[in-house]
C-alpha cells in the first residue's frame, strides 16, 4: 500500500486548501447561518475540482475534503461527487455519463444522496417512486437525489419532480425532508452498485470527519499554547497534554483507514470492510476528539459562536450520519463472518 499521493492530487489537495482556508472564514460562515455558501461553491467548480475527481480517484476525494473539514466549509462537495460524479461515472450508462457528468462537474448538477437507509422507498415496474426520506443532507442545494429503494437498487431522481421541506440538522448541511409520490426516477447500475455506493459514501464522509477533527484539534493547540494559568501556557500542563496527544492518535487513525479504503477502490480491490473500519474510527473517535477540542478550550468552548463549536458540531453531525459505532461495528462483523468479501 502506498498512500503517498500522486502529483495531481497533491496539486488538487494544495488548490482546494487555498481556495478553503481564503474563502470559509469564521465570519463568512457565521454569516451564512444554516445555508450553503454560494461563492466557495463557485470558486471550487471554476477551479475544476469536482471535475478533478473523475481522474484523481476516492483517494483524491477524500484529500479534498480533509480540506474542507479544517474549515467546515458549507457547501455540498462530499455528497456530489460522491452521489453523482462517482456514481455515475461507476454505474452510469454511457448516456447517463454523457449527459450528467459534465453537469455535476461544473457545479450546474448537484446531486445529494439518500442511500444510508434503504427501506423507506419502493419501486413500480414503471420506475416511479413512492415513500419518505425524513433527512437527506444538501437536499436544499441539489438538483438531483440518488435515492436506494427497498430493494436496494439506486434510481436517479430531479428534485424538482419531488417534494422537498427543509430539515435543520446539527450541522448547516441545508438538509431537506423528501416526499417522494409516483415521482420519476431513472435507474443507475445493476444490483452491486449499492454496495459500491454505500462504501464510498462511508470512505469519503470518513475522510471528511479526519479533517474535521485535524480542525478542532488545531484550534486547541493554538488555544492552550497562547492561553496562559498562573504564569504558564495551557500548553505546559501534562493533563491536556496527554488530551491532545489521544486526540491526534484518533485523528490519525481516521485518516489512515479512509486512506486504506480509498485506494483499495482505486486499485479495484475489494474494500466494504475497510471502508466499514473507517466508518467506525469516524463515528467513535471523531466524536472524542470534538468532544476533546472543545473541552480543550475550557469555558471559551462553551461559546456557540466560537469557531471550535462549529468543528463539534460538524463532528457529531457525522458521527450520526454513518452511524453509532456499535452499529458500525456490529455490521462489519456479519460481513466479516459472512466471508462476502476477500480481503
Amino acid at each position: 500500500m502506498d498512500f503517498t499521493p500522486t502529483e495531481e492530487q497533491a496539486a488538487a489537495r494544495d488548490l482546494a486548501a487555498r481556495i478553503f482556508g481564503d474563502l470559509s472564514t469564521p465570519e463568512r460562515l457565521a454569516a451564512a447561518g444554516t445555508g450553503s455558501d454560494a461563492e466557495t461553491w463557485k470558486a471550487l467548480c471554476a477551479a475544476g475540482l469536482v471535475a478533478a475527481v473523475a481522474d484523481t480517484g476516492l483517494l483524491g476525494l477524500v484529500l479534498l475534503l480533509e480540506e474542507q473539514g479544517r474549515t467546515t466549509a458549507q457547501v455540498p462537495f462530499a455528497a456530489s461527487c460522491v452521489y453523482g460524479l462517482l456514481a455515475v461515472s461507476a454505474h452510469g450508462s454511457p448516456e447517463q455519463r454523457e449527459r450528467l457528468l459534465p453537469g455535476i462537474g461544473d457545479g450546474t448538477a448537484v446531486v445529494c444522496g439518500a442511500v444510508f437507509e434503504p427501506g423507506g422507498v419502493r419501486a413500480d415496474a414503471a420506475g416511479r417512486l413512492s415513500g419518505v426520506v425524513p433527512v437527506v443532507p444538501w437536499l436544499r442545494d441539489a438538483t438531483h437525489v440518488l435515492v436506494a429503494d427497498d430493494r436496494r437498487r439506486l434510481w436517479l431522481v430531479r428534485t424538482a419532480d419531488a417534494r422537498c421541506a427543509p430539515v435543520e440538522l446539527t450541522a448547516p448541511w441545508a438538509a431537506g425532508r423528501l416526499t417522494l409520490e409516483g415521482t420519476p426516477g431513472e435507474p443507475v447500475g445493476g444490483t452491486d452498485a449499492y454496495d459500491d455506493v454505500l462504501a464510498t459514501a462511508r470512505t469519503a464522509f470518513a475522510g471528511l470527519q479526519a479533517g474535521v477533527c485535524a480542525g478542532s484539534l488545531a484550534r486547541a493547540v493554538e488555544h492552550t499554547n497562547t492561553r496562559e494559568q498562573f504564569g504558564r501556557p495551557l500548553a505546559a500542563k501534562q493533563g491536556v497534554q496527554l488530551r491532545a496527544a489521544d486526540a491526534y492518535m484518533d485523528t490519525e487513525a481516521i485518516r489512515v483507514t479512509a486512506y486504506e479504503a480509498a485506494w483499495r477502490r482505486d486499485e479495484g480491490l475489494a474494500y466494504a470492510t475497510h471502508a466499514l473500519t473507517a466508518a467506525w474510527w469516524a463515528s467513535e473517535a471523531g466524536q472524542r476528539v470534538v468532544h476533546a477540542g472543545q473541552h480543550l478550550h475550557g469555558g471559551t468552548g462553551a461559546d456557540l459562536e466560537h469557531p471550535v463549536h462549529r468543528h463539534f458540531l460538524w463532528g457529531r453531525q457525522l458521527d450520526a450520519y454513518l452511524g453509532c459505532g456499535s452499529e458500525v461495528l456490529q455490521e462489519l462483523g456479519e460481513l466479516i463472518a459472512s466471508g462476502e468479501e476477500e480481503t
